[in-house]
């Protein structure tokens, strides 16, 4: 089941709010445990037999968890939380990887059967999660969670379950028992939904129309600029697709009174590729620094351990994103990009103008989507070829301009949007919230336009039958 269909829109989440409400507020554990059956049966809906793995994963993690805690001998402690890693990273490891090693193995000479196994949908996010409870009580940072209910609906929590944002354990520790919801918060948060909503259904979908035309096309064949419109539409695709599941969780969290932390801050007005990961999928980046790079010694120690950090931090990003070596290339001209402006251009690059570090740092970024986008390294290199002009196809078509008459309006709303300024116009009526017409414009137009977006997004739902979320793979 995914936010943008119409079982989830009309049946699952509306029927979900009534129950929810009818519960009085005073009966915490009594919501608590209708979350947790709807977050259960909204994982199982697309393949129950997975919610075994799900159940699993919520024992081991408050077994781990109890035993790791404050209070038990330092060795118990120290083997609940290797338990707990191994068997997170254990189960990862053979439902995501277990396909992968087995082929670069065969390909060095060993003859291993090559396991068919499908991937359980969501389950980086879900163990990261577990992970970092665990973790967490390990390091004293958090009290372990004596409620198994309450522990399960933090790993299960249906918002951000199968897609992220990838959700700390101590931001909602207090909110699991103690959460109050409020009227105002459930109407900002289902403006935040709709407005997540509006942005994957008439700008998300759009940009994959378009980026899986350039990209379906044979490298042989991919003119110059049907590969660069492709390319743009990717860009645009993968941040509008991704950011939009994130608002749409962060708005479902403020319905039933959860605080989730913000996952994009506008990654393509960054004028660094630093800058770009403390802007894009803000709760990954902050995962693999807290509970990896900073263990390993950061930036402490001499240049060389600083870019050995760089490099198993940079590797398991790639790695996490996908069984496939274009996705563990795609992590490493990260690293190198990184490290590059750490210790070879960065002051360089300091000193050029805004719009040339922005686009420095864009034009990389979006040749970096070409590895994340492409079905093998070969056609991304063709790929890659095609955008120099280096290919058999690099030739002006009119493809191109088929394309952009077509898609133009979506591409044109798509850059305003990737800009912030809905935050400039928030800033600005915010600022004339004294005057009585722009307090009401301030509080009832975001409204008025998310019905707006509301309204847009069901005729493409229903008209549309391309609707895929592309970090539902991950």
């Amino acid at each position: 089941m995914v936010f943008s269909s119409i079982s989830f829109l009309f049946f699952f989440l509306p029927i979900l709010i009534i129950l929810y409400y009818l519960i009085p507020a005073s009966m915490r554990e009594g919501r608590n445990g209708l979350l947790l059956l709807f977050s259960l049966f909204f994982y199982g809906y697309g393949g129950p037999r997975f919610l075994a793995l799900m159940l699993c994963s919520i024992c081991v993690n408050y077994l781990c968890g109890r035993f790791a805690a404050e209070g038990y001998p330092p060795l118990v402690r120290r083997i609940a939380a290797i338990s707990a890693v191994a068997a997170g990273i254990g189960l990862l490891g053979w439902f995501k990887y277990a396909g992968f090693f087995a082929e670069i193995l065969n390909s060095m000479g060993a003859y291993l059967p090559i396991p068919e196994v499908t991937l359980p949908i969501g389950i980086s996010f879900f163990t990261f999660q577990g992970l970092s409870y665990v973790i967490d009580v390990y390091r004293n940072e958090v009290q372990a969670q004596k409620n198994p209910l309450r522990l399960g609906l933090y790993i299960a929590l249906f918002p951000q379950l199968v897609a992220g944002p990838i959700v700390r354990y101590t931001t909602v520790a207090e909110e699991l028992g103690g959460r109050r919801e409020s009227l105002d918060e459930f109407c900002s948060g289902t403006v935040r939904f709709l407005f997540g909503l509006g942005k994957k259904m008439l700008i998300a979908n759009s940009m994959g129309e378009l980026a899986d035309t350039a990209f379906g096309l044979p490298v042989e064949s991919l003119s110059t600029p049907v590969a660069w419109i492709g390319l743009v539409g990717y860009t645009l695709q993968i941040y509008f697709d991704f950011s939009a599941y994130s608002d749409m969780a962060i708005g479902l969290g403020h319905m039933f009174g959860f605080h989730f932390l913000e996952n994009f801050n506008y990654p393509y007005i960054a004028q660094s590729i630093r800058e770009f990961w403390q802007r894009w999928h803000i709760s990954l980046s902050t995962w693999f620094r807290d509970y990896v790079y900073i263990p390993l010694g950061g930036s402490r120690g001499s240049k060389l351990l600083h870019i050995r950090n760089l490099l198993i931090v940079w590797f398991l990003t790639g790695l996490w994103h996908g069984a496939a070596w274009n996705f563990v290339i795609w992590g490493l001209w990260f690293f190198v990009l990184l490290a590059g402006e750490r210790y070879l251009w960065g002051s360089l690059l300091e000193k050029l103008p805004p719009l040339a570090r922005h686009s420095y740092t864009l034009l990389l970024v979006m040749l970096s989507w070409v590895f994340f986008r492409a079905s093998s390294l070969s056609y991304a290199a063709g790929y890659l070829q095609a955008l120099f002009g280096l290919s058999r196809g690099s030739g002006y078509g009119g493809q191109a301009v088929y394309l952009l008459k077509q898609y133009w309006p979506e591409l044109m709303c798509a850059v305003v949007a990737a800009m912030p300024v809905k935050t400039a116009l928030a800033d600005m009526l915010s600022a004339r919230s004294c005057r009585g017409a722009f307090r009401s414009l301030s509080r009832w137009g975001p409204r008025v336009l998310a019905l707006g977006l509301l309204a847009l997004s069901y005729v493409k739902l229903v008209t549309d039958a391309f609707n895929p979320f592309i970090y539902f793979r991950f």
